[in-house]
């Protein structure tokens, strides 16, 4: 039977106890007072995820997924040791030995009463909420006195964010509710210097300004209230692009009128907050809500529906609401949501995300919940190289970095209910809304979301729809055709929208020509799932695609052949085989017809059924050879700029740029810069125009393609990416029965698969490509081979065979007169000696090395071989001569880009200060070095925390 114990806080923050656990701060164990050493990150995770889940049994799956980003092979056993090891050290300071117990799957801790600083701090507050209001401040003070910083200050673990991000929101509602109290208590002064600190701290936090504008005002200090509420609005706005909440601006105005605000009533038990979380480094925050378009009129019952979904939330606190706007295309589910969200914005003050599916798109497929959810962590602040890999680890990622915010989240024009469920936040304070053409019945009986079918607007609504645009004489005056053109766009509001952007800009024609044009276009557009109205929106569009000239028309039909997102002006000029000035001309027309619109300068993107009506024209109006042509002068314009590109990331590579053909336009870059950030904006387009070309046929693009994408692939370790892209490059080849393609192909994937730690992999595609090579004769290539097989047995530990395929590299180098290249082996060479412990031969050949770099302006070998010394001279003792070398490494780390390497080094230049006893300058450092691998998401993580302590 476990003994009695109990906890003592003292005013000074003295713990006095058998055993006492510290969440709230800190990680912190004390037995008696006496602190239990912890040994290591990993054991400290561990620890928190059963802490944070007290008296809950937490699974071994659950704790490997908290201890490492990226778990070994040997995971799960690793946990046993750390659990048991936790174990030892606990009952060593005395503790019951059923402090942590074993479970079905996993483990469960049970401190006892008063033994954890979290469950006292809840225990606290709800007390405090059933007190009478005169002693209820009294134990919300006492409940806050628990508190010695920030939650798990120290524990460096993304997978436990949304926990620590709850704990912040329950200790400033305790705060607020605490403000509440004395406020209506009338101890204004008493509370403006604690309520001043807040503010500042948590300068978002609208509910805190308030309670200190009603101090500062009800103590006849109305101008510092006025001066708080203009400091939090600049704040709002700079930081979120907000203005304050109607509670502050009312307050505001109140005050302004220099009418003392009441004080708030007298609260009874005290209800619990919604959540809201503000943590102590504000997040990313993702303002992603498309354009709120001008004209919006009418739909007045389906904005209050939506109104009443954020009233239908808090009939269960704990479930996230959400609704499914569906009906058939274009008949205003996005823009009516989009306007929706525009209105109630600001109740969301953690930003909103919106994602178009395209789960009805007949122009492309539709976007995989993998390629959502990491598009929504981009916009949230985690770095591509942070995404596990795996839908599911991808959702629990998303989950866990929504867990307390307050966000909109739109996920338009939804396929199905399995697309839609991984985007879904698993926990409450979120509001999402669903469009989507099908009614998605599964997500209203499964996870009870609100069912909103969209018909067509009456025909008064269109009709002001109309007036809106065309203006409300001359709708009045034409009434009858008027209501003629409504009948022929059936009430459809994206065929009234292109019927009023062509009348407006034709005021002398009259709107009965304009009915007649319309009676008359032939056709029907298959598409359309809404009735007689699918005819007529054909006829629409037939109508302005007529009035086009040959030219605008013929570009119309070529964009359905892209196959991305969305186009530039140079590969639309590639596509059609025009001028990119042409181009921009024949794009800005078609977006003044209203039939693709302008997402960003020089972007165009087409709305799903202007796609497929232009699809049905290419296919009647261009032979399919003349389609073929167009599709191949995209990949061309691809292909070309990205190896221009690819060749600025690094000159010494294989990749030698010839000139486009005829037709097909580039984009040139001047620096690596500029390199780089095509790279990072043609991202999706790239990877869509790599499959669409080995789906096309056009094979000798796609492994062309891939080629020049793998140095910007691999340097900013977009991994999955980068085997995707190769795998396709490589059947690419092998259809075309190039063997050179092939071999490339296998030393790309190879490589990739060796900074996976696929390391079995990695040499199997590595030796397919030396065989290739072998058979072509290539010496540059097959000492390419022999650098990468011997970068992998250094990967796997295996220095002294790795020396030996570095050593070939460097004689096929030599034979081949490859001068850089021979520089760049004869640094591996010197690292792998240092590596083995012959620092002298290390500093022969890195000297040897360096001097070829830079006799060839070889920056990247450069810094490698710089590194290479320092490590050398370290291991020699000479650490000032360590500094000096890392330092210039990171000079020429930063021009390349590199951030791995770069975290590489700065881990040795901390070694180096702290043996000469800088230790400041050794943590910084490490510390830079730590942040950059948290970012990358690479295992070598370990090493900087291990060097931190």
């Amino acid at each position: 039977m476990r003994s009695s114990r109990s906890v003592n806080l003292s005013r000074g923050g003295d713990l006095v106890a058998d055993l006492w656990f510290g969440v709230l701060g800190p990680l912190d164990v004390r037995a008696r007072g006496r602190r239990i050493p912890l040994h290591g990150p990993r054991q400290e995770r561990a620890l928190a995820a059963l802490l944070l889940n007290a008296g809950h049994a937490v699974t071994v799956d659950r704790l490997v997924d908290i201890v490492w980003e990226k778990p070994p092979a040997s995971a799960r056993r690793q946990i046993q040791d750390l659990v048991s090891r936790l174990r030892l050290a606990l009952a060593d300071a005395g503790a019951d030995s059923a402090v942590i117990t074993t479970v079905r799957g996993g483990y469960v801790l049970r401190p006892g009463a008063g033994e954890l600083d979290a469950t006292e701090f809840e225990r606290l507050v709800a007390a405090a909420r059933e007190a009478e209001p005169e002693h209820a401040a009294t134990v919300l003070r006492k409940a806050l006195a628990l508190w010695r910083g920030e939650p798990l200050s120290g524990v460096d673990c993304p997978a436990l964010a949304g926990d620590v991000r709850t704990l912040q929101e329950k200790r400033l509602a305790a705060w607020e509710e605490w403000a509440k109290l004395e406020l209506a208590a009338r101890r204004h002064h008493e509370v403006i210097a604690e309520l001043t600190a807040l503010v500042e701290r948590h300068p978002l936090r609208e509910s805190l300004v308030a309670s200190l504008m009603r101090a500062s005002a009800a103590a006849g200090r109305a101008a510092d209230a006025l001066e708080v509420y203009h400091r939090a609005r600049e704040r709002l706005r700079e930081e979120l692009g907000l203005d304050p909440g109607t509670e502050l601006r009312n307050l505001y105005e109140r005050v302004l009128r220099a009418a003392e605000p009441a004080p708030p009533p007298v609260p009874g038990p005290v209800p619990g907050p919604e959540p809201s979380p503000e943590p102590s480094s504000p997040p990313v925050a993702a303002f992603q809500l498309p354009m709120d378009a001008f004209g919006f009129v009418g739909r007045g019952g389906e904005l209050s529906r939506l109104d009443a979904l954020l009233e239908h939330a808090a009939l269960q606190p704990t479930a996230v609401a959400m609704a499914v706007v569906s009906g058939s295309g274009g008949v205003g589910k996005t823009t009516l949501v989009t306007h929706w969200a525009h209105r109630v914005r600001e109740r969301f003050p953690d930003g909103h995300l919106h994602v178009n599916l395209r789960g009805f798109d007949p122009g492309g497929p539709m976007v995989a919940p993998e390629e959502a959810v990491r598009g929504f962590l981009s916009a949230l602040g985690v770095p591509p190289q942070s995404v596990p890999s795996g839908l599911d680890a991808q959702t629990a990622l998303y989950r866990s970095v929504l867990a307390g915010r307050r966000m909109l989240i739109v996920l338009d024009n939804a396929r199905d209910a399995g697309q839609v469920r991984p985007l879904l936040p698993g926990s409450p304070g979120c509001v999402v809304v669903v469009t989507s053409r099908d009614r998605l019945p599964a997500l209203v009986a499964k996870e009870g979301a609100l069912a909103l079918p969209l018909g067509l607007p009456t025909s008064g609504e269109a009709r002001q729809l109309l007036a809106r645009q065309l203006g409300d004489e001359r709708v009045a005056a034409e009434q009858d055709t008027v209501d003629e053109l409504i009948a022929g766009c059936g009430r459809l509001p994206l065929a009234l929208a292109i019927i009023a952007a062509r009348v407006a800009v034709r005021p002398g024609v009259p709107l009965a020509a304009i009915a007649e044009e319309l009676r008359e276009a032939p056709g029907v557009l298959d598409a359309l799932d809404a009735g007689d109205a699918a005819t007529r929106v054909r006829a629409v569009f037939s109508w302005s695609y007529r009035i086009l000239d040959d030219d605008v028309a013929r570009m119309f039909r070529m964009l359905a052949t892209h196959r991305g997102p969305r186009i530039g002006v140079a590969a639309a000029a590639s596509l059609a085989g025009v001028p990119v000035r042409a181009a921009r001309t024949l794009l800005e027309r078609l977006a003044g017809a209203h039939l693709v619109t302008e997402d960003a300068p020089g972007t165009y993107a087409f709305h799903d059924l202007m796609r497929a009506y232009a699809g049905e024209l290419g296919d009647l109006h261009d032979p399919p050879e003349e389609r073929t042509a167009a599709r191949s002068r995209l990949h061309d314009h691809y292909v070309h700029t990205a190896e221009q590109a690819a060749e600025l990331l690094d000159p010494h590579q294989d990749i030698a740029p010839d000139g486009p053909p005829p037709g097909v336009h580039t984009e040139r870059h001047r620096d690596l810069s500029e390199a780089l950030a095509w790279f990072g904006a043609e991202h999706a387009a790239l990877l869509a125009a790599v499959e669409d070309a080995a789906r096309s046929g056009l094979d000798a693009r796609a492994w062309r393609l891939a080629m020049a994408l793998y140095d910007y692939l691999d340097l900013h370790s977009h991994l999955r990416d980068q085997v995707t892209v190769q795998t396709i490059g490589l059947e690419a080849a092998r259809r075309l029965g190039d063997r050179a393609g092939q071999a490339h192909s296998h030393r790309r994937l190879g490589w990739a698969l060796r900074r996976l730690d696929r390391h079995d992999d990695a040499h199997a595609h590595l030796r397919s490509a030396l065989d290739l090579y072998e058979a072509l004769d290539d010496l540059r290539n097959r000492a390419h081979v022999h650098g990468n097989l011997s970068g992998v047995l250094e990967r796997q530990g295996r220095y002294a065979e790795a020396i030996v395929h570095a050593e070939r590299a460097l004689q096929l180098y030599t034979e081949a007169g490859l001068r850089a290249w021979q520089a760049r082996a004869l640094n591996a060479i010197g690292w792998l000696h240092g590596l083995l412990g012959d620092y002298a031969k290390s500093l022969k050949y890195c000297g040897e090395a360096l001097w070829m770099h830079e006799e060839s302006s070889d920056r990247r070998g450069q810094a490698a071989t710089w590194d290479s010394l320092g490590f050398a001279h370290h291991r020699l003792g000479s650490h000032q001569q360590a500094v000096a070398c890392f330092t210039r490494a990171l000079e020429l780390l930063g021009h390349v880009g590199d951030r791995y390497g770069k975290a590489e080094t700065l881990l040795l230049l901390g070694d180096a200060y702290k043996a000469i006893g800088e230790p400041g300058e050794s943590v910084r450092a490490w510390q830079e070095a730590c942040d950059i691998l948290v970012e990358l998401n690479h295992p070598d993580v370990e090493r900087a925390l291990t060097r931190l302590g």
